[in-house]
């Protein structure tokens, strides 16, 4: 098979921070025997790989001195069902959003509360997306994944997955070595509307709507994350920088004891999250600048591309931010995006 592998490449289409940087080698997936072909050719094979999906959780901070694998399989369909759930299947490549909407035409709910969030599918359970009260693994069933160690293909669980807040085993044990080619995700035929965040409620009242379907709360958070996002074809952003901290009872009760207005919601563990966002406009950050990098003016955890702005540009602000909220608050804040 000979791969259309392109060198010297710009990359900066395919990063929604809209940062200029190259990659030494590029190949546009667009099946899965060009990664065996990739895993076969020796040259290739012996360059550091990122497999690289919408790029929405990238930071660019520098050339890329390997081969970009930019998935680009297509195809939705159903694969099955039993007695709780439809079983729904997605190649890696597809528009996430997309994929939502696709389920919820087919009359699935579950996934609604994820409408919006931008990049692609086979992204989607290395982060372990969540939006609104649910994340990904509460409908993920399986995925199917290409092991460039191998040369073979293999599926995982939920529970190989090992998913955490923002987190599985794709950013550790098979981070570099593996490839997501499709997820398949187990809908509830008893569907239950899930509209535990005030924003989601607030906004389907304001529609005068009481008994809501999965297509009412996902307009509602296409509405909400409308407002409140900046786009990225208009303005290069990564969505959400950093993470939501978790602290412990202890951390959270004193933190409150000096800032009464403290956002928190508690965990299942006993431990509470923090709202990063929060936490920056605390500290004066939401609307300003360093340079040609800069906090969006609607929402403090968004960090944009003001335009010309490099990936070090955004670092070096992103570290600003959490040498002030740790001085601040004593809370170290975590990074989102993949720093390259």
């Amino acid at each position: 098979m000979t791969l259309p592998v392109q060198y010297e490449f710009s990359l900066r289409p395919f990063n929604t921070f809209g940062i200029e940087a190259k990659a030494r080698a590029y190949l546009r997936v667009t099946s899965n025997d060009q990664l065996s072909a990739v895993k076969r050719d020796a040259e290739l094979n012996a360059l550091p790989r990122l497999v690289l999906g919408g790029g929405s959780n990238l930071l660019l901070t520098r050339d890329f001195p390997g081969l970009v694998l930019h998935m680009a399989t297509t195809g939705v369909g159903i694969a099955g069902e039993d007695a709780e759930a439809t079983f729904v299947k997605a190649a890696a490549g597809e528009s996430w959003h997309r994929f939502v909407l696709w389920t919820l035409e087919q009359g699935l709910g579950g996934l609604e509360n994820l409408s919006l969030i931008p990049g692609c599918v086979g992204a989607s359970p290395i982060q372990n997306i969540g939006a609104y009260g649910v994340e990904l693994k509460d409908c993920f069933h399986a995925l199917t994944a290409f092991d460039f160690e191998t040369g073979e293909t293999f599926v995982l669980d939920k529970a190989a997955c090992h998913f955490g807040y923002r987190d599985s085993v794709f950013k550790h044990a098979l981070r570099d070595r593996a490839a997501i080619l499709d997820v398949t995700f187990a809908l509830p035929k008893q569907w239950r509307a899930n509209v535990q965040y005030a924003d989601v409620a607030q906004e389907l009242a304001a529609c005068g709507v009481t008994a809501p379907t999965p297509g009412q709360i996902s307009d509602a958070v296409i509405a909400i994350r409308t407002r409140k996002l900046p786009d990225p074809a208009q303005i290069g952003n990564a969505g959400s920088f950093f993470k939501n901290p978790v602290v412990t009872q202890q951390q959270r009760d004193a933190l409150l004891a000096g800032y009464p207005k403290l956002v928190s919601y508690a965990q299942a563990d006993g431990t509470f999250k923090l709202a990063a966002g929060w936490l920056i406009d605390q500290c004066g950050w939401k609307g300003r600048s360093l340079g040609l990098a800069g906090v969006y003016e609607k929402q403090a955890l968004v960090l944009v591309n003001r335009g010309g702005a490099t990936g070090r540009d955004i670092a070096q602000l992103a570290a600003a931010i959490q040498a002030d909220v740790q001085a601040k608050f004593g809370v170290l804040l975590e990074p989102e995006p993949v720093f390259i």
